[in-house]
């Protein structure tokens, strides 16, 4: 990465007191900002923490020695140094006199988003969320200069206080070929938003800081526009952006809704809950919780409707190495309760690449699969490494309850270690379990169920007898009994697992479901016993096909 600080020009303005120990700091180039407050001693900023810099005392004196070196303050009190990204911002008394300065270094890094660069070519809107100096504006600078530079977009940056392009009429080369629309008073940042669209045509719109109601709105009317939005919002998490009544349009808005007696029954739930309202504004938001450690949600009109049901959500990690590498994770993001302030990140494939998060999607990517009655299935560049506990979240049976106890089917999952997870979206069902008698009179749960292809189990009275029956067939205990999955997974190589789980998720996905026949992948003779070993536990028929090395087998329904 290429840093440039253009510290030397922020230095001039200050007093030789101030000037001189910076100058000299061996952690100069890790200065953040310098701090004179009137009757304290001047302070510089590091990452590790600040430090005095002089035992002299600020007076009236020195203040207006660096205000006469700047350009005027606008309404924010904000100003700055021609052609350069530093900001010194002014603490003002009840009469207006200037009584504090913080000049804060800005800094143009290269290189910086190449972390996102990936989702930068898929066109996304996207919005980044972090605390404030964590490094927002800096990425977007470089987003900016990426996109209108390498990527050749038509790009325009609403720059409200000079921060993104620096100060003075010509914007600093850090911005490429971008556009630059300054804004006269910073309560008017969504009228030239507006404006930018009407009047300049762009393809790219970078926004920093939408804080205001007004601004929300503006950015969401230029995304209905066919505009690629790129903006800042503060704010640690996303669900944070959902409790903020003023920015939650970003992400769709949210809206209370009561549902009917039979469909909080239904669902589990309470009578009044909370559903998204519209289709996002942005639908990539970026975390960023540290420089190099960013937490990215891909689909966030997806996210936020599972952070609103209470369900697990999926999130990336990518951190960008010293060495110029991507560390790519996937984390489950566990959110019990909405209204909750707790934040967990459960890592559950450590030290994974980009192929890790491909097969987290496995299933997705199954169910996209051609509808021919030879399915072709090619997940070897999507499985890389095992474990018990990636296996045991491939192949869980998400469960849909109807009208039977929650908990009481919970525990018996519990207890008997079933491989099944139970889910209140009946789209992301694999299977129903209902009490009979209530689904009769539920035309529209079978209309889904039968429009998803989804597979509904019914009970007629709701003991444990029956649902703990009722699991045992839905996991096809009674037909593979003799095949325990763990014993057949144990101590088994990594090729012979991606056979195994290849063998198994086109069984579930294809054969019982789509009823077709499924070829699978060319494997060696070894293989491709333990692959008939498991289709003989479903009472299937299957073949092999094809010569060496292309051998594989082909699994037919019954």
């Amino acid at each position: 990465m290429l840093i440039a600080d253009d510290l030397n020009q922020l230095l001039e303005i200050l007093p030789d007191f101030i000037k001189q120990p910076l100058e000299n700091h061996v952690n100069r180039k890790l200065l953040i900002e310098v701090v004179m407050d009137l009757g304290r001693k001047p302070e510089a900023r590091f990452p590790k923490g600040p430090e005095y810099l002089s035992s002299r005392i600020i007076t009236w004196q020195d203040l207006d020695y660096c205000i006469k070196r700047i350009g005027n303050f606008s309404g924010d009190n904000r100003s700055g140094i021609e052609r350069t990204l530093h900001r010194i911002s002014s603490i003002k008394n009840r009469q207006g006199n200037i009584i504090g300065l913080t000049c804060r270094v800005g800094r143009a890094v290269l290189g910086t988003i190449s972390i996102i660069r990936d989702l930068l070519e898929k066109n996304p809107s996207i919005l980044l969320l972090g605390r404030p100096g964590v490094g927002k504006t800096t990425a977007i600078r470089e987003i900016a200069r990426v996109l209108a530079d390498e990527m050749e977009k038509r790009v325009v940056i609403i720059d409200t206080s000079n921060e993104i392009a620096g100060d003075g009429d010509v914007p600093h080369p850090a911005i490429g070929r971008a556009r630059r629309m300054q804004v006269s008073e910073p309560n008017l940042q969504h009228q030239v938003m507006i404006e930018a669209v009407e009047n300049h045509m762009p393809e790219v719109i970078i926004i920093d800081e939408i804080g205001t109601e007004l601004e929300s709105l503006a950015a969401r009317t230029i995304a209905e526009r066919g505009v690629q939005l790129v903006g800042t919002a503060h704010g640690n998490y996303l669900d944070s952006l959902i409790k903020n009544p003023i920015l939650s349009d970003l992400i769709g808005g949210i809206q209370y809704v009561t549902l009917g007696d039979d469909e909080a029954k239904r669902r589990g739930s309470q009578k009044s809950i909370l559903e998204r309202k519209a289709a996002p504004a942005f639908q990539v938001a970026i975390e960023i919780h540290e420089r190099h450690n960013w937490i990215v949600h891909e689909s966030v009109g997806q996210a936020v409707d599972q952070l609103l049901q209470g369900a697990n959500l999926w999130v990336q990690r990518r951190k960008l190495i010293e060495d110029g590498s991507i560390n790519i994770q996937c984390e489950q993001y566990v959110s019990n309760n909405f209204v909750s302030n707790i934040n967990v990140y459960t890592a559950k494939a450590k030290n994974s690449k980009l192929f890790n998060t491909k097969l987290i999607n496995l299933e997705s990517s199954v169910q996209s699969l051609t509808d021919d009655s030879k399915s072709q299935w090619e997940l070897g560049t999507s499985i890389n490494k095992f474990s018990k506990d990636t296996v045991a979240d491939v192949l869980n049976i998400r469960l849909y309850i109807y009208y039977i106890n929650i908990a009481q089917v919970e525990m018996i999952i519990n207890n008997e270690q079933f491989s099944i997870t139970i889910t209140r979206d009946i789209v992301q069902a694999d299977v129903i379990l209902a009490l009979r008698s209530k689904l009769k009179h539920n035309t529209k749960l079978k209309q889904i169920a039968k429009s998803k292809q989804i597979t509904i189990y019914t009970i007629c009275s709701s003991t444990s007898i029956n649902i703990k029956r009722a699991l045992k067939q839905i996991l096809n205990v009674n037909r593979i009994s003799n095949c325990n999955w763990d014993v057949i997974c144990e101590n088994r190589e990594k090729e012979e697992l991606e056979g195994l789980i290849e063998t198994r998720l086109a069984i579930q996905k294809i054969i019982e479901t789509k009823k077709q026949s499924v070829e699978l992948l060319p494997r060696i003779v070894n293989i491709r016993k333990l692959q008939h070993q498991l289709i003989s536990c479903y009472n299937l028929r299957s073949r092999s096909c094809g010569e060496e090395p292309n051998r594989r087998l082909r699994i037919y329904p019954n």
